[in-house]
């Protein structure tokens, strides 16, 4: 025992030992990792809207420390002194000649500024500086969304280049004016925000019934001379001269188009910020930069002193609270007191009450909103500065006035739920206690999540660089033959993503001529340009297949012709760009404006209620149906979930009106083909592309056929071949419960059904009514499931009940066609906790396996229902030669699928989140490509984040790099290794050259994480993470770094491999032109 305490006690002094030495290094350590940086400085900025883009002011003071040892020179060199000692002592004196020779040293002689945190390549940028006087860092008011700067106390860093090489890449690469585009999207990143757009806005609106208006001038210079004479108001109607015709326009838009630059046309329209962003992007597609350049600083100037002359103030009068608001209220307390009522009768479950009545009051809060900003948009002719501030885009959004004259809405709790009780009041009319008790909860949230949110978008930056380190384009063109198809992303009738943004810059890998004169559009490895689109989008070519870096076959990186244009200047990608880092920056930068966690009807809160209604807002025809579905009264019933196969109309004119046809049934038409000759003789031109219909003596013009999914239980009023006005509603379902419905007449027969063990029986202490609930234990021998029996006996008819179903029938009941058996709670669907946001993209780029799974099907086949074992439930999947493929599923699981349903491989057997592992190993590569693009996406689309696929796309390759190992052949691979997918087509290339058997291998996803330690450069894999780990498995396997990427690079302090940095321009031999005889 004695013994035992004695170890107890040295064991317990050495760790008190270790932890001390360790403090000790930790204390040494403390702040010595960064390292501070000569020539530098720091201080806050304030605006400086007086500089041109490409200047910064830096306090006199600063300067004077910054360029001491330049000034040093230069007071020795103009002999005023004649050592350095003297010369410190003038400028600390600060004589009048040390500020003229600083004058002098300035001049030309660029600054870096830098505001942390760096996220992408912008946050570092030069400018030329000038000198100011304070103490604060002066900063041009456009390059603020750059640097995602603000004036409330941030701060900025400064920076001397010194040499002459980091002098001239300052000016050429660095330089604000050359950085006007977002390299993410090609976007413009230096565009006018605030102040600037809400005086444009002001300057180019129309007014009615003011000084001058329906006036006709032969001049801008006379409208000009007509503002000054105190003569014409500034939003006036008037008329202009342009070219050979007059225009309608206003008085401040003239004022606006004749401060532009000469080249620029007429801008006709109220600017807001968004056709601002807009003008900026087609003047430099049109004119190039020096243009815009000019035109951006012509902008501030104008907007600045516009909004200062217009003087836009904010009174309590302009918060006008809508009258029909009480209406709205009371409207939705009565929907409210029948959801209560249907509850208390037992027809819906706890859940489906609680999502109803948070779905009313989205509905009552989005009606309240339209009604508010209708009143706000008519109130003094929409001179109403809040509606204005919104409007224009200069500050404020449609969320907040409805804040201030609307009602708040629901609240979330902390865990995401939604109190449903909601917060009627507005902050005009003042919230009560407990309203303001509730809104307590979302202030914090806000801010804990902000501060988590920072650290995780930077940690996500980083892994991502780490990957993507060493893709640097390296050669011109790979060969190869392989492309991805692009198409624009619809949703139902509505373009979310035109073709254009997925294929601008691209390079095409077919030939695409004109479907209607042969004519070649675009031809084989030919660059996508804006003209180009507009060629495809007139003639109706919506689809199309390019170039990518995803099928990119160069050895090391990526080629030109695959990645194709580079966004931050709009040219084709020069080779030695290192598009890797430029990637991972492109999606990194954005994470930090992604929310941590987005919950399902929490998201309700921000999404919008959930409709129980189709319409589609074009007219259609019905062409086609699919899914199964029973015939009840008032139409069609679909008892698993449907497919409605419609066609758009998107013109159509009477044939009684027509005096003679030009087209034909079925023909395919574009904008501007002859349709018809009218009763008047007037030929009528087509200004849609689509296919002619003629069906109940109309000529219409259609779409393609185009699917809209239908959910179990939709009830649908229309057959195949009607046509449908617009609008008009088709079908109503319930949008909170997936009912399970009888699709045969019979008997009811309870199997396995058995109270206390399968059923729970419980009684709902607010309603007093019995709910009985399938438990969601799993037992071996039993399977709860409803059958269906006929006269004699005889089963025709079988449902399996998931876990936490509703029952809906009694043992022995009858039951009709339609009735409904059982339902689900989409409370208790929790496939609906979809974490959004940053930790989705994390899960995404980890390839982490979801925690409530699906399984899919394996191939395509017959689903056959076979017993439950060890807790799941086996389903068997039979192929086209009678092969089974098993598939196991949890028992308890709500299955999308029943006995006998036709399946397609990929497609999901029961609810839950997708294996991104799964969709490779059944669909391939292609389809995993394509499924990741396209949910990274979606996370970054809905919190309005642009990024170019080919970002996302240069991050997946890296993930798909490496194959394994599946038959060794003849090779000197081992079975399951993983390897390099260049290295294994180079042995096998190698092998069959010698008459062997090459290897086989099987595609393979790796975690961003895991495949930064997994790269073929040690140096960068141990500086990433792991360090001891790398270094010793390197040294084992007697590793070799071709020191071919960045990060090696910069470890052993070599230049890195990109820029002038490659050897190709290395190379490169700079001769004097001599041209006297040798």
């Amino acid at each position: 025992m004695t013994l035992f305490l004695i170890i107890l006690i040295r064991e317990k002094l050495l760790r008190a030992h270790l932890i001390d030495l360790l403090s000790l290094y930790l204390m040494t350590l403390k702040g010595k990792q960064g390292k501070r940086v000569d020539y530098s400085g720091r201080s806050v900025i304030v605006v400086g809207p007086e500089l041109k883009l490409h200047q910064c002011g830096i306090p006199a003071k600063m300067a004077l420390e910054l360029f001491k040892p330049f000034v040093i020179r230069k007071l020795i060199e103009s002999e005023a002194v004649f050592n350095i000692k003297r010369a410190k002592s003038l400028i600390e004196q600060e004589v009048d000649e040390v500020w003229q020779i600083l004058d002098n040293v300035i001049k030309e002689h660029p600054v870096l500024l830098n505001r942390a945190p760096t996220l992408h390549r912008l946050g570092i940028q030069a400018f030329e500086p000038v000198l100011v006087e304070g103490k604060a860092i002066k900063l041009h008011p456009l390059v603020c969304h750059a640097y995602n700067a603000d004036f409330d106390g941030d701060q900025m860093a400064v920076h001397v280049p010194l040499t002459p090489a980091a002098q001239a890449e300052s000016w050429a690469l660095m330089l604000s004016t050359n950085n006007l585009l977002n390299p993410a999207n090609g976007h413009p990143i230096v565009f006018p925000s605030q102040d600037i757009v809400l005086g444009l806005y002001y300057l180019t609106m129309e007014r009615k019934n003011v000084m001058g208006e329906g006036r006709k001038f032969s001049n801008f210079n006379h409208v000009l001379l007509a503002i000054n004479n105190k003569s014409l108001d500034y939003n006036a109607r008037i008329y202009v001269k342009v070219g050979e015709e007059y225009i309608k326009t206003t008085a401040g838009r003239v004022v606006f188009s004749e401060a532009l630059p000469g080249k620029i046309s007429f801008v006709n329209k109220t600017l807001s910020d968004y056709e601002l962003q807009t003008l900026i992007s087609e003047v430099y597609v049109i004119y190039g930069s020096s243009i815009v350049i000019e035109m951006l600083d012509i902008i501030k100037e104008l907007g600045f002193k516009y909004a200062t002359k217009f003087g836009c103030t904010i009174s309590m009068s302009d918060i006008i609270v809508p009258q029909e608001k009480k209406v709205y209220v009371e409207k939705a307390n009565r929907e409210i007191a029948k959801i209560q009522n249907d509850y208390t009768k037992g027809v819906i479950t706890g859940e489906e009450r609680y999502n109803n009545v948070v779905s009313v009051w989205s509905k009552t809060n989005e009606e309240l909103t339209n009604k508010m900003m209708e009143i706000l948009k008519k109130d003094r002719d929409g001179f109403n500065v809040i509606y204005m501030m919104a409007d224009s885009g200069a500050r404020g959004s449609r969320n907040q006035i409805r804040q201030l004259a609307g009602m708040r809405g629901l609240m979330a709790k902390t865990s995401g739920d939604i109190i449903e009780l909601p917060i009627i009041s507005n902050f005009k009319e003042g919230l009560s206690v407990i309203e303001f008790f509730i809104s307590t909860n979302g202030a914090r949230k806000g801010l804990a999540d902000t501060a988590l949110k920072t650290a995780d978008a930077g940690y996500l930056t980083r892994r991502l660089v780490d990957i993507a380190q060493d893709v640097v384009v390296r050669i011109e063109d790979c060969g190869t033959i392989n492309g991805i198809k692009v198409e624009a992303l619809k949703n139902g009738e509505e373009i979310i993503e035109p073709l254009r943004e997925k294929a601008v810059g691209s390079y095409s890998i077919e030939r695409i001529k004109s479907p209607i004169t042969g004519e070649i559009i675009l031809d084989v490895n030919e660059e996508i340009t804006e003209d180009k689109i507009k060629e495809l989008e007139t003639v109706g070519i919506d689809k199309l297949v390019i170039r990518s870096v995803l099928t990119c076959e160069a050895e090391h990186g990526v080629c030109q012709k695959c990645y194709g244009r580079d966004f931050s200047n709009n040219k084709p990608v020069s080779i030695g760009e290192a598009v890797g880092i430029i990637a991972a920056q492109s999606i990194g930068q954005p994470g930090t404006q992604l929310t941590m966690r987005t919950f399902h009807i929490g998201g309700v809160a921000q999404a919008g209620s959930e409709d129980d209604k189709i319409a589609l807002k074009n007219a259609f025809i019905l062409n086609g149906l699919e899914g199964f579905n029973v015939q009840v009264d008032g139409g069609l019933l679909f008892t698993r979930k449907g497919v409605l196969r419609v066609i758009n109309v998107i013109y159509e004119e009477s044939i009684k009106k027509i005096k003679k046809l030009k087209v034909s049934d079925s023909q395919k038409v574009i904008k501007g083909m002859s349709l018809f000759i009218d009763k008047s003789g007037v030929e009528v031109l087509s200004s849609h592309i689509g296919y002619i219909k003629i069906k109940d003596n109309k000529l219409m013009i259609v779409s393609e056929e185009q699917e809209i999914s239908l959910k179990v239980g939709t009830r649908l009023e229309i057959n195949v071949g009607d046509y449908v006005e617009a609008g008009r509603v088709i079908g109503t379902f319930d949008p909170f419960a997936e009912p399970i419905i009888a699709e045969v007449k019979g008997k009811i027969k309870f199997k396995d059904i058995i109270l206390g063990t399968t059923l729970k029986e419980e009684i709902n202490l607010e309603t007093g009514n019995i709910e009985k609930r399938i438990t969601d234990q799993v037992f071996e021998s039993l399977d709860p499931r409803i059958l269906i029996i006929n006269d004699r006996g005889v089963e025709i008819a079988s449902y399996v009940l998931p876990g936490d179903a509703y029952l809906q029938v009694e043992d022995g009941q009858d039951i009709d066609i339609g009735d409904i058996i059982a339902k689900l709670s989409k409370g208790s669907e929790k496939t609906q906790d979809i974490t959004g946001g940053l930790p989705r993209v994390n899960d995404l780029f980890e390839t982490r396996i979801p925690k409530n799974l699906t399984e899919m099907a394996k191939v395509s086949g017959v689903v056959q229902f076979k017993a439950i074992q060890k807790g799941k439930r086996l389903i068997n999947v039979i192929d086209e030669y009678g092969v089974e493929h098993k598939h196991y599923i949890p028992a308890g699981k709500h299955l999308l699928v029943r006995d006998g349903d036709v399946v397609r491989a990929g497609d999901m057997l029961c609810d839950g989140r997708i294996n991104p592992h799964d969709v490779l190993e059944i669909l391939g590569g292609i389809s995993l490509q394509e499924f990741l693009l396209a949910e990274i996406q979606d996370v970054y689309r809905k919190q309005g984040v642009s990024i170019n696929d080919k970002h996302i796309g240069v991050i997946i390759k890296q993930m798909m790099k490496k194959v394994k190992i599946v038959s060794v052949g003849d090779t000197n691979f081992v079975y399951n290794q993983k390897v390099d997918k260049h290295a294994f087509y180079e042995q096998n290339k190698r092998v069959i050259e010698q008459g062997g058997e090459p290897a086989v291998a099987s595609p393979i996803l790796i975690g961003i994480t895991k495949a930064s330690l997994n790269i073929d450069s040690f140096i960068s894999a141990a500086s990433f993470q792991e360090t001891t780990k790398v270094l010793t498995d390197a040294s084992i396997a007697g590793s070799i770094d071709d020191l071919r990427g960045l990060k090696e690079n910069v470890v052993i302090g070599h230049l890195i491999p990109t820029g002038t940095g490659m050897n190709l321009y290395k190379r490169v031999k700079v001769r004097e032109n001599s041209n006297s005889e040798v």
